[in-house]
């Protein structure tokens, strides 16, 4: 048998990001925001933190800004938030589709953008999305705060470049018109099969494919001759490919190149 109950743990919830980070200086502690991940790899004793810090009650940290050429989404923003916004509907549309595609209602209602970016799950939509719009994830820690390009915070599976103690506290992203999100949904947990993002620049169609490897991968192809060029690109830039019980490596590969070349012919006329 399982286990079916999480192993003793302190609790803490901080009334602000100070408190917050002094808690997360020590050992064997682990923040907690949605807890879609953690509260059930804690009750399956995969996980067995010491000490919760429970950010729910932090204020500051849900809200939605445009900025400039750039949107920010504030790490507890929920996935309901980001996809209901306005700003990012209108500055960064894709950034919306991404958080609508995740999961169902319950977990869009309670999991946020920064837990997910954090957790770093090769299936999750927000890391292949932010990755091919090449945004930022800004940490903060005891030493200040610091922003880390997308194309350097995913390391591994589950494994980021965040330091010790050192929180997600904002994402930041270009805002964009022509980008498209494509995902193969596992039927059980919604998490991408494979996910690929489209992203239309200057010339050039940069695309990002997640559930395939440990970490988001990105490739650019040109604009002319994008949707022919996007499944060979793909095959050539994605390494260590993963595989389960549900997809083959061979598979989730294919179907990378099927979804990118569908995500190219979606992409927004430009304007």
């Amino acid at each position: 048998m399982y286990p079916t109950r999480p192993a003793a743990f302190a609790y803490h919830a901080p009334a602000s990001l100070d408190e917050a980070l002094d808690l997360l200086a020590g050992d064997d502690v682990r923040p907690l925001a949605g807890g879609h991940s953690l509260l059930p790899a804690m009750k399956l004793r995969l996980a067995a933190p010491g000490m919760l810090v429970d950010l729910g009650g932090l204020s500051g940290l849900d809200g939605i800004s445009r900025e400039g050429d750039r949107v920010a989404v504030g790490a507890l923003a929920r996935h309901a938030a980001v996809a209901a916004s306005d700003v990012v509907r209108q500055a960064c549309p894709v950034l919306a589709q991404a958080a609508a595609s995740i999961g169902d209602r319950q977990v869009r209602n309670r999991g946020t953008i920064g837990g997910s970016l954090a957790h770093a799950d090769p299936g999750a939509d927000y890391s292949t999305v932010v990755a091919a719009l090449g945004g930022t994830i800004v940490a903060t820690g005891k030493g200040g705060e610091r922003e880390i390009p997308a194309a350097d915070f995913f390391t591994g599976v589950f494994t980021t470049a965040l330091a010790p103690g050192e929180l997600i506290t904002a994402v930041r992203v270009p805002a964009v018109q022509r980008a498209v999100y494509l995902k193969h949904r596992h039927p059980a947990s919604g998490y991408a099969v494979v996910g690929v993002a489209a992203v239309a620049t200057d010339g050039e169609v940069r695309l990002a494919v997640g559930g395939v490897a440990g970490v988001p991968a990105t490739v650019g192809v040109p604009l002319d001759g994008a949707a022919q060029a996007a499944a060979p690109a793909i095959a050539e830039s994605v390494e260590a490919v993963i595989g389960d019980t549900y997809a083959s490596p061979e598979y989730r590969l294919h179907l990378a190149g099927v979804l990118a070349r569908r995500a190219v012919e979606a992409l927004p006329a430009q304007e």
